[in-house]
C-alpha cells in the first residue's frame, strides 16, 4: 500500500489519547484536521517536529485546524512525552493493533513496526487534501501544512481583525 492521495476519503478511526480517552477523526467534522504520523517518542527528529508543531498551534486554529499526532508508541509514553514537553495536542496511539491506521493511510513501515513520517491535511468533509511523506531521519516542517491549509476554501479559515477591531478594507 502507498500514501494516500489528495481527493481520497480519509479513513475513520478512534485512537486511545490516553488510557481512558479517545480521539475519533469524526469528531472533527466542519474542522480541518492535520495528521501527523511519526515513527517513535522521544527520537531527535520527532521531538524537534512536534516541538515546531506546538508553536505553530495557534496559526493552525486560525486556520481551523486540529492537530493530531499518531505513532504506534503507547499512550505511557505518549504521555510521559507530553508532559516532559508541554505539548498541547492530542498524541494518539496506534498500538494495538499495532500501526493499524498507519496500514489504513499507507504509511506503516514492516521492516521497522513503525510509522513512517507523513502528513496529512483533511478537510471539515473528510477528505484528504493534501499528503507527504518524508524521508525518516527529515523533519518535514510545516510550511506545506500551512500552504495546504490555506488553499482550502475561505470559509473554513477564521480571519483576525486588527488589534483596534477596525475591519480591514476588502
Amino acid at each position: 500500500m502507498s500514501l494516500l492521495a489528495a481527493g481520497t476519503a480519509a479513513p475513520e478511526f478512534t485512537l486511545h489519547a490516553t488510557p481512558d480517552q479517545s480521539v475519533a477523526l469524526k469528531e472533527f467534522r466542519g474542522r480541518n484536521v492535520i495528521l501527523a504520523f511519526y515513527p517513535a517518542d522521544w527520537s531527535p527528529v520527532c521531538s524537534d517536529q512536534l516541538a515546531l508543531y506546538n508553536e505553530l498551534l495557534d496559526e493552525f486554529a486560525r486556520l481551523n485546524a486540529q492537530l493530531l499526532a499518531i505513532s504506534v508508541d503507547g499512550v505511557w509514553s505518549h504521555a510521559a512525552l507530553a508532559r516532559e514537553r508541554k505539548y498541547h495536542f492530542p498524541l494518539l496511539s496506534d498500538f494495538e493493533p499495532k500501526g493499524r491506521v498507519a496500514r489504513a493511510y499507507g504509511v506503516y513501515d514492516e521492516q521497522h513496526g513503525l510509522a513512517q513520517r507523513a502528513l496529512f491535511v483533511i478537510d471539515g468533509e473528510g477528505v484528504i487534501r493534501w499528503s507527504y511523506l518524508s524521508p525518516m531521519g527529515v523533519n518535514p516542517g510545516a510550511a506545506g501544512i500551512v500552504k495546504a491549509l490555506e488553499a482550502l476554501p475561505s470559509n473554513n479559515i477564521q480571519k483576525t481583525l486588527p488589534a483596534d477591531g477596525a475591519q480591514e478594507a476588502p
